[in-house]
């Protein structure tokens, strides 16, 4: 039994996840902003390693430097260590309860925030305040919803 694909649901992930990456936010709240393109290139990566591997994560990250104004590359880099380590443990992911990948989830946003923390301290660039350092936890409670209303989009099941 072959389920029903929908192909446009990539691109539009990708480009609304871009959007609520450049999203303004008042100041306080700007530390909360998850990773909202690293959450959409890892579903990808998780449930259709065909179209997005490595390649994938690191276009999407130049991408996402040239939107976002910031270091070349950065994000890039960030993006393409996190489809890595998805790629590797992938098998083991997918059979993960939505609630365990949610906490490897987080771990990998972690993981995204150290890297960034190490370019910026290679590069000599000012270190982003300690708040930032939530946002991974907020990635992490998004990713359950953020997972199934994408399965359902993607599937075109009613949620």
């Amino acid at each position: 039994m072959s389920r029903r694909r929908n192909p446009w649901i990539l691109p539009a992930s990708l480009f609304v996840a871009l959007l609520l990456g450049l999203l303004p936010l008042p100041p306080g709240l700007q530390p909360f902003r998850p990773f909202w393109l690293a959450l959409v290139v890892a579903y990808w990566v998780i449930e259709d390693p065909d179209r997005a591997g490595l390649g994938f994560a690191f276009s999407m990250g130049l991408i996402a430097d040239l939107a976002f104004g910031g270091l070349l590359g950065e994000q890039a880099l960030r993006l393409v260590m996190m489809a890595f380590i998805l790629q590797r443990f992938r098998s083991q992911l997918r059979f993960f309860p939505v609630a365990q990948q949610a906490l490897a989830i987080g771990g990998l946003l972690l993981n995204d925030r150290i890297i960034s923390a190490a370019i910026h301290v290679a590069l000599g660039v000012p270190q982003l305040p300690w708040t930032y350092w939530l946002a991974p936890l907020i990635g992490m409670l998004l990713w359950a919803p953020l997972y199934l209303v994408m399965d359902a989009l993607r599937f075109g099941r009613k949620s």
